[in-house]
């Protein structure tokens, strides 16, 4: 099992959800669809070779990201990551995906 963290802007959080989910992501025994998420801000600096969907290059950008997490099965982690690369709108997503220990869900 992993938990995936990816940061996101506010115009792409439902729509990368639902492709996260349709892959498999947010499942937890009984439940599906299952994330937590929060607002923040997020910082970066485009190099000389960005192509950033936000922000200029050589110009660092704040922008309001919203932080979600879910549960990432085992055999799903590779189609939820395609998926995540696929429907994130930046160039390069912000996101880890970390192992954590397995616990028998109880539904």
């Amino acid at each position: 099992m992993y938990k995936l963290v990816v940061f996101v802007p506010d115009e792409a959080k439902e729509s990368l959800k639902s492709a996260l989910f349709a892959e498999g992501a947010g499942a937890w025994g009984a439940y599906s669809h299952c994330s937590w998420e929060c607002l923040g801000v997020g910082q970066f600096l485009p190099g000389d070779s960005a192509n950033p969907n936000i922000g200029s290059v050589g110009m660092i950008e704040q922008v309001s990201e919203w932080r979600i997490e879910m549960l990432v099965p085992d055999v799903v982690r590779e189609p939820v990551k395609n998926a995540l690369y696929a429907a994130h709108p930046y160039e390069e997503p912000a996101f880890d995906m970390t192992r954590v220990e397995d616990i028998k869900p109880r539904t």
